[in-house]
């Protein structure tokens, strides 16, 4: 580039990544550009967080991200972590506290003040923003690059940052678009999968106890063997499991349901009691009221529209007998439903209802220390579009804001 000129660097995507790539390189004195094919920038930003934004977490270990190769992401999360994310927007206005598990949120409980100083910034660097501009090519030049959205226009850039997304919540603009601009310049692609999502189970029982709410123990289990765990808050729905456990969860299951393996989700409804003490619990509960039903025997103690389906699953095809009537082997049975109830997972809930994309471009294709390819000069990457993906909590956006950060840093360079 001859000398003295201003440096062109187009964003592909006004998301959180892309808006934070944008600034990045506007602060370091290139001419920037952003297109953005919805109406509006930053709309996922709006839904983080339960509207919240989960900025970040002050537990930022690599074992809360995933992807074929996790150990991608180091650099660029050394190169700009959690107290540096924190910093800067504290700088730009967002005061911030930390809730549990080490979650950040802007002090406002908003989502839309975390936008409103993104683009208050985009505009005070004087960045061009063009909306409805849906990106179809992109063409390497002997000096640069040509950019072709859908509606005919042609943009060049010197350098060019792709942040597009995934293909999670496509309602709001992620639609994987940016997987064929990579693709036709020779990069890979790790088939996508919705991660952070609810699961589809087998059992035909699921509308009798659709609502039902209850903090428990939720665990991945393959051919008996436990791949993970989490607890909290679960909700049985109309086609399976959902809550806070289950989206932790759903990557470890929907990596295994698409290798074609057997994968169960094992529910402990009471796991913070021993199995014994649950018996003798259960006993006395009894033997104080023999002459009740075993359904009536459970009112106060588990939700009431749950006890018929607990019965029938451990085996009572008369719910209204007795209690003093149940066998040691019904009794037994009742126990292990409480504490390992399990459920085959035949898939995940959809693009729509996932919170973030598990796969996308290969990093063994891009410099961990710059997100610049390695096949094309001046082609960076940030945030979604790349095969890292992390944990519920912040970790996600701290990951928009870390490979942004070096995108727009080495965008912008000489």
């Amino acid at each position: 580039m001859p000398k003295g000129k201003q440096l062109k660097v187009v964003v592909i995507g006004g998301g959180a990544a892309g808006l934070f790539a944008a600034i990045i390189a506007g602060q370091a004195g290139a001419a920037v550009t952003i297109l953005e094919r919805n109406q509006r920038v930053g709309k996922k930003i709006l839904a983080t967080g339960n509207g919240r934004c989960n900025l970040t977490n002050t537990d930022l270990q690599l074992s809360h991200y995933h992807g074929q190769n996790p150990r991608f992401a180091v650099k660029a999360l050394q190169a700009f972590d959690n107290n540096q994310a924190i910093e800067f927007f504290e700088g730009l206005g967002i005061a911030h506290k930390v809730e549990e598990e080490g979650k950040v949120f802007p002090f406002s409980n908003q989502a839309s003040s975390v936008l409103d100083v993104l683009r208050y910034e985009v505009e005070r660097l004087g960045i061009e923003v063009v909306l409805e501009a849906e990106v179809k090519g992109l063409r390497r030049l002997d000096k640069g690059f040509e950019v072709l959205t859908k509606d005919g226009k042609e943009y060049f850039a010197h350098r060019v940052i792709l942040a597009t997304g995934g293909k999670a919540a496509p309602n709001l603009g992620s639609t994987g678009s940016g997987y064929a601009l990579a693709e036709s310049l020779g990069h890979r692609l790790v088939e996508p999968f919705p991660a952070l999502v609810q699961l589809k189970l087998a059992e035909p029982f699921l509308k009798q106890i659709k609502g039902i709410k209850f903090e428990g123990l939720a665990e991945i289990i393959v051919k008996d063997k436990s791949l993970a765990q989490a607890q909290g808050e679960l909700l049985f729905t109309e086609y399976g499991i959902s809550g806070p456990p289950i989206f932790q969860l759903s990557r470890a299951a929907a990596e295994k349901l698409k290798s074609k393996q057997e994968v169960c989700v094992k529910v402990s409804m009471l796991h913070t009691w021993t199995k014994d003490k649950l018996a003798h619990y259960l006993q006395k509960r009894w033997q104080d009221q023999p002459e009740k039903s075993v359904h009536f025997s459970f009112v106060g103690f588990i939700n009431k529209q749950l006890t018929p389906v607990v019965l029938k699953q451990a085996g009572i095809e008369d719910m209204h007998k007795l209690v003093a009537e149940l066998t040691s082997r019904e009794k037994e049975a009742i126990l292990n439903i409480l504490q390992d109830w399990r459920f085959q997972i035949t898939g995940t809930n959809t693009w729509t209802a996932a919170q973030v994309t598990a796969g996308g471009i290969d990093v063994r294709d891009i410099h961990p220390a710059t997100m610049e390819s390695k096949l094309v000069a001046g082609l960076f990457f940030a945030g979604e579009v790349m095969d890292i993906d992390g944990d519920c909590g912040g970790y996600n956006l701290q990951w928009a804001w870390s490979s942004a950060h070096l995108a727009g840093k080495n965008a912008a360079a000489d």
